[in-house]
């Protein structure tokens, strides 16, 4: 009895002094656009760097030069509907970076100050064949956007080159084809390049002002202590990559077999013994095939414990209601952890030789 006290009360310690690095660091020291530059770490890492915090921000400015340096951090376009931009068909110099909503002219696209008045398109389930409303009333972008709402469902969405050919037919069958016509799409407020939902933002004071109405894109701001600056996305600077430490594998296994797959192929099932890692964590799992993915987490039924494979007890909880606080019954199964790919993405106590996703830490080499 003695001795177990003993266990419980050093892994109590182990609370307060672990920690682990999920996110690696790259300065490249290349002059590149923005763009040149997410698409080099995409190619060679996992993204351009995102940073969760202070301590992130002091790791990654141990390996920075002086000078203008890129982060991953730029005003993205979306639609109005909420979904991201994946297909975009810009005219010839377009986005010239100066607007933040879209309008539509013989099939491309134009960003436009969002005060000018012009007609619009809605999306709306009443038209059986189309799908689609053209409004001939002049209004700004954000006015256009309220009537849709009220009375469709929002200005219209193009995900696809078919559905920008169709739109622009439903245009020139209700209106003059090189007609300047309102679209749904628009730039949003500041986003990181890897979709990660951090908050955490650096400034220097009167930072971002997009003065000129082209800085659209963050970048280190030299001798203030890594502070950001937004600039210019065509500038060309050196840039700092991240490689995230965590890989989704879209493998079904029961957690055994996930456990010797990562220890084989990588480190270790993931331990996830902070709330930082938990929301690195979360944007991982978005990408996975099944509701539930399995975590590093295992029950100790000699002591009704659930412990990280890493060594940690659970300090830092994130269970789901009515999981890993009641004592388990290991007579029956063994009990193991895994995160909900979806939802709140708590933990959730399940059997073993369910078949899973799961993720894996990555070596450090």
């Amino acid at each position: 009895m003695e001795q177990t006290l003993s266990f419980i009360l050093l892994l109590i310690a182990l609370c307060s002094v672990s920690e682990c690095v999920q996110r690696q660091y790259h300065f490249i020291n290349v002059r590149k656009t923005w763009t040149e530059a997410q698409r080099y770490c995409r190619e060679k890492y996992t993204d351009l760097a995102t940073v969760d915090n202070m301590n992130d921000m002091n790791e990654l400015n141990k390996s920075v030069i002086d000078g203008h340096v890129w982060i991953g951090l730029e005003r993205k376009w979306q639609w109005s509907s909420g979904d991201p931009a994946l297909y975009l068909n810009w005219g010839s110099g377009q986005p010239d970076g100066r607007d933040e909503c879209v309008m539509m002219t013989n099939g491309q696209w134009h960003d436009f100050p969002c005060s000018n008045s012009l007609t619009f398109i809605c999306s709306s389930s009443n038209n059986m064949n189309t799908g689609l409303v053209f409004v001939n009333q002049r209004m700004n972008w954000r006015d256009a956007q309220s009537y849709c709402r009220q009375n469709h469902i929002d200005l219209v969405s193009v995900r696809n080159q078919n559905e920008n050919q169709q739109l622009q037919q439903f245009i020139s069958d209700h209106h003059s084809p090189g007609s300047w016509i309102w679209i749904g799409l628009f730039r949003d407020s500041w986003q990181w390049s890897d979709q990660s939902n951090s908050l955490f933002r650096y400034w220097y004071p009167g930072e971002p002002d997009n003065d000129g109405g082209y800085e659209n894109c963050a970048a280190i701001y030299p001798n203030v202590q890594g502070q950001w600056n937004d600039v210019s996305c065509n500038n060309q600077y050196p840039f700092v990559c991240h490689e995230d430490k965590l890989i989704l594998i879209k493998e079904n296994l029961t957690w055994p077999e996930a456990l010797r797959y990562c220890r084989q192929n990588h480190t270790d099932l993931v331990s996830v013994h902070s709330e930082e890692i938990q929301r690195r964590v979360m944007n991982v799992v978005k990408q996975a095939s099944t509701e539930l993915v399995w975590l590093g987490l295992h029950n100790y039924c000699s002591m009704n414990m659930w412990l990280w494979l890493s060594g940690e007890i659970v300090c830092y909880q994130n269970w789901a209601p009515g999981n890993g606080t009641t004592p388990e019954d290991c007579r029956l199964e063994k009990r193991k952890g895994a995160v909900q790919s979806g939802g709140d993405q708590r933990w959730i106590s399940l059997p073993e030789t369910d078949r899973l996703n799961f993720i894996c830490s990555r070596n450090d080499e």
